[in-house]
């Protein structure tokens, strides 16, 4: 399973957006919620998901949509379950480091 993962850095911050290589250019919703999984927001690198730990390790603020990278995200110890929303047919996490 391939995720597409974007990295920006600041001075001060490392912004990782990443997202299942399956759903881009999908919108999701629940309830009152959306979820557009743009390209111009998450396709950065394409990574198999075994190796996307580094960069989302990296981040300070962390943005993350679909199964697989929302569960790894969990299985890294940056987004607790609990905090994890289901929109529709997919899930969406976010870290941020303070």
């Amino acid at each position: 399973m391939d995720v597409y993962v974007k990295m920006i850095k600041t001075a001060t911050e490392v912004l990782v957006a990443a997202c299942d290589a399956d759903i881009v250019g999908q919108t999701f919703e629940e309830d009152e919620l959306q979820i557009e999984v743009k390209p111009d927001f998450y396709c950065g690198d394409t990574v198999a998901l075994e190796e996307c730990g580094s960069f989302l390790a990296e981040a300070t603020i962390l943005n993350v949509v679909g199964e697989n990278v929302v569960r790894k995200a969990i299985e890294l110890g940056l987004v607790n379950p609990g905090n994890v929303l289901k929109i529709g047919e997919t899930v969406h996490a976010q870290m941020v480091r303070l």
